[in-house]
């Protein structure tokens, strides 16, 4: 990227006002919004520039070391960071101060929120062409209202990840529908009355949830005209709610919260015998369970009718905090991060805290599989990378995150805890409505 001349940093404008002409423009999937103003790519007066990043993305440090040996003109400072609600307040505090870093890492599910608070950097301009070249269903999560709010880093389809000997000694195939999950949490449970099939969560991971929606076709958000839709009740949606509150129902499944120590407990003590995750996922299970060696598998996500399709869980993109001085050269630092081999090499090379993660781009999902794969050492019994990169394709489209993901989350959490996945999507919609009417944001109902 050829570096500019640094113009002048203007004033913040006033929250609601920024909070306003933002969320129109998402609204409206408009052709042109406020960007960033550019500031500097380069080496100014023989100094290279001085990057920020904020991470809590496992390998960060080490890949931020490997650019900065390998680069002149830029350089990078890295802080860390905790992941989920501190991690995420602490950068919306530091950008209301003004002393934002310069790149951050953003879930696909909160990009929508801070971009419709007016919170990060237009980075259309800059990494809208290399944004073009990855799949659609990760454009999509990362250009909100047509605008390029961020640069995808990986892409996280469920999978199953299931324990092959409790399998064999229940007498059950992979299960490939819905309809055969549940018939293989009966014989399991009858094989076994300690064992369950998996832990259906009562909380504690939001997006898990809704990812299950999103593969049998629910909507999640949307834009009508110039207002917001909200679909996180909507048929699919309770389709799903009602499978899994049934299965709690008939004791099929056990009822933790998600990253609880109970819900940990019931894995290490092999009181479950599968549970749904991402390809991220796999590095937990060397980690944390590294006995259980050579007993775990994976598999896609079992399907309502017999057809591949999946949601996803997680996923990380890099976006630029509002105010930075150097919108290019962040924009050159993410490029790198999301597209260079060195840097994936990097963020997989430490054996004791590996990463599955698996990339965005499908060059470096060859480069990730292979470093992995002697990380792992044979801890699964099949390729976790070779299953989790034939999903990609299979990511049902149309699902869109919303710019109230927070209060999203908080309601539908409380809900889900005290009366079932069903009262927990009933709450997340009028949370959503709520929380849009309360930023003056438009909403129709179709």
């Amino acid at each position: 990227m050829k570096p500019v001349l640094r113009r002048p940093r203007m004033p913040r404008a006033p929250r609601r006002a920024v909070l306003t002409a933002a969320a129109g423009c998402l609204a409206l999937l408009a052709t042109a919004c406020g960007g960033g103003d550019g500031g500097t790519s380069g080496a100014a007066d023989g100094k290279p520039v001085t990057l920020t990043m904020w991470s809590w993305m496992v390998g960060t440090k080490d890949v931020v070391a490997k650019f900065n040996a390998t680069h002149k003109d830029v350089q990078v400072e890295f802080t860390e960071i905790t992941a989920g609600t501190d991690g995420y307040s602490k950068i919306d505090s530091a950008i209301d101060a003004g002393n934002a870093p310069d790149v951050v890492g953003m879930e696909y599910a909160m990009l929508p929120e801070f971009a419709s608070q007016g919170n990060l950097e237009d980075l259309t301009e800059e990494a809208g062409e290399l944004v073009g070249t990855f799949p659609e269903s990760l454009r999509s999560l990362v250009t909100p209202g047509g605008r390029t709010w961020g640069v995808p880093f990986d892409v996280t389809p469920q999978l199953l990840y299931y324990r092959t000997d409790l399998f064999e000694k229940a007498g059950v195939a992979v299960p490939r529908t819905w309809a055969e999950f549940e018939k293989a949490a009966q014989k399991i449970k009858a094989a076994d009355k300690s064992v369950r099939i998996l832990n259906a969560p009562k909380g504690g991971d939001i997006p898990f949830i809704n990812g299950l929606a999103w593969q049998v076709g629910s909507q999640g958000f949307g834009v009508q005209g110039d207002a917001w839709t909200v679909h996180l009740d909507d048929a699919p949606a309770r389709e799903v709610a009602g499978y899994w509150d049934g299965l709690v129902r008939d004791d099929l499944v056990l009822n933790h919260p998600a990253w609880s120590e109970e819900e940990s407990t019931a894995r290490k003590k092999s009181q479950v015998a599968s549970f749904i995750g991402a390809p991220w996922s796999g590095a937990g299970l060397i980690s944390q369970l590294p006995e259980q060696k050579g007993k775990w598998a994976v598999a896609p996500l079992p399907t309502w009718d017999g057809t591949p399709a999946t949601g996803t869980w997680g996923g990380t993109s890099f976006a630029v905090p509002k105010g930075s001085e150097h919108v290019d050269a962040a924009t050159e630092f993410i490029e790198w991060l999301t597209t260079d081999p060195a840097a994936m090499q990097a963020r997989l090379a430490d054996a004791e805290a590996p990463s599955s993660v698996l990339p965005a781009g499908p060059e470096l999902q060859k480069v990730a599989a292979a470093e992995f794969a002697d990380v792992s050492d044979g801890y699964f019994a099949n390729d976790l990378y070779e299953v989790a990169a034939a999903q990609v394709d299979s990511v049902v489209k149309g699902w869109t995150w919303g710019p109230v993901q927070g209060s999203v989350n908080e309601a539908f959490e409380g809900a889900v805890a005290g009366g079932g996945w069903t009262a927990g999507f009933e709450a997340a919609q009028r949370a959503a409505l709520k929380a849009l009417d309360d930023r003056g944001l438009k909403t129709s109902q179709d």
